[in-house]
């Protein structure tokens, strides 16, 4: 079937199509866009390609957290001065940034990079569920597990409290604490989208499990 015309030139059209599949960003939006930059200088618009590049090439998660980070180890877990017998379990790195906002919290994190989806396939082994178990076996020099406590932080939806359930069951027995961000957090909400003051009483109300 042939394409519908639609006035542009090749390059233009590709353009609009691509900036169309960015979430939240619809035709006119992305024609909007396209012309925004057909309007800019042309250092200016290569500054964007050239930035789209940058993140792709340099970008990459933390061997030990899978944050996002361009050097490995991510700054969090280098840091010295954070209380690296505390990990908080979330399930994107946006919910990363935004717990950091709130100043409230001096230990480390673990990024599942997703949550458990069993009707869309998505099970512990798609997730970094065994790299963490993985740290929670450490030891140090004498015997004692690095880690003292599991803050689990994953989003109050169903799909977030099956992935903390699971968690929890997993390590059950492992000779550490396991808590549950506070119900600060409204039922179905997500992490990202919630304020610092909300996010920093979930935290400091979290209960254990």
């Amino acid at each position: 079937m042939a394409r519908p015309k639609t006035g542009y030139s090749a390059s233009v059209q590709r353009l609009i199509e691509l900036f169309g599949r960015l979430p939240g960003v619809g035709a006119r939006s992305a024609e909007r866009m396209v012309f925004h930059i057909l309007k800019s200088q042309p250092e200016e618009a290569l500054a964007l390609a050239e930035a789209i590049r940058a993140v792709k090439e340099q970008v990459r998660h933390c061997h030990i957290c899978h944050h996002l980070t361009e050097a490995d180890p991510c700054a969090i877990c280098a840091d010295p001065g954070r209380d690296h017998s505390v990990i908080c379990v979330v399930e994107q790195p946006k919910d990363l940034f935004q717990l950091e906002a709130t100043g409230a919290y001096d230990g480390v994190y673990h990024v599942l990079l997703g949550r458990l989806a069993p009707l869309e396939g998505v099970g512990p082994e798609k997730l970094t569920v065994p790299a963490l178990l993985e740290r929670v076996r450490q030891r140090d020099a004498d015997g004692r597990p690095v880690v003292r406590e599991i803050i689990l932080a994953t989003n109050p939806t169903m799909e977030g409290d099956g992935t903390a359930l699971y968690l929890q069951s997993q390590l059950q027995g492992a000779g550490i604490t396991i808590t549950r961000l506070a119900r600060g957090l409204p039922s179905g909400a997500q992490i990202e989208h919630a304020n610092k003051t909300i996010l920093s009483d979930a935290l400091a109300g979290r209960t254990r499990l």
